[in-house]
């Protein structure tokens, strides 16, 4: 799988490029969950750029997170879905709980402003 985490001031993006399904949706759920654990940021951008398949276990990863910064008062959004991926989440409704950006620049903007750090 193959993940990358930027942290930019109190945000985590989330830069997913690999297939979302069943197959390995538990083991990035595991990754994120232990980044927001570790760097406890305030908001989390999901970028699926890099996605070019998602099924169901996808659209349950990310409601799971997004309650979870929810909890702490944080936001969480995605940006840079194909539009393949985007019909998967406006099906399952998803699309009307969490905002979402053309790309992470956009989703950033929309969240704070500031310089980028690698994690």
């Amino acid at each position: 799988m193959d993940l990358e985490f930027v942290k930019e001031l109190n945000t985590l993006i989330v830069k997913i490029n690999c297939e979302l399904d069943h197959h390995t949706s538990d083991s990035l759920r595991r990754k994120v969950d232990s980044e927001i654990q570790r760097y406890m940021p305030r908001n989390v951008v999901f970028d699926f750029e890099g996605v070019r398949f998602m099924d169901s276990s996808g659209i349950g990863m990310v409601m799971g997170r997004y309650k979870n910064i929810k909890r702490y008062e944080g936001k969480a959004v995605m940006a840079s879905l194909r539009p393949e991926i985007k019909r998967i989440f406006e099906m399952s409704g998803i699309t009307k709980i969490i905002p979402q950006f053309t790309n992470v620049a956009k989703a950033l903007e929309s969240m704070q402003g500031g310089k980028k750090d690698a994690i």
